[in-house]
């Protein structure tokens, strides 16, 4: 398993949080991912961070490939400030 982090810099807020919630089920039902949670920073409003559980980083990568892509990003990518920064964790044994 591998935790993808992704950190979103947004214009609007709101406008995002919404957008997240209208495409959740696309990221949320692709093969291979586990678990899928979203946070909003309290010291600056306009931070959101994506947290993902794939079974693998190839699990990322195919759904980054995929036609469902299209959809996530186009709901979400409207409201970047910049691009997202993305990096995948694995535990610690």
């Amino acid at each position: 398993m591998v935790l993808e982090v992704a950190i979103f810099d947004v214009t609007d807020p709101d406008g995002f949080a919404a957008a997240y919630q209208s495409v959740r089920e696309v990221i949320s039902g692709a093969q291979g991912c586990r678990s899928v949670r979203m946070t909003r920073g309290i010291e600056t409003p306009t931070r959101f961070i994506l947290m993902v559980e794939w079974d693998s980083v190839q699990a990322h990568e195919d759904f980054r490939a995929a036609e469902s892509f299209a959809t996530w990003r186009g709901a979400i990518g409207p409201f970047f400030a910049s691009p997202p920064q993305v990096e995948h964790f694995t535990d610690l044994d």
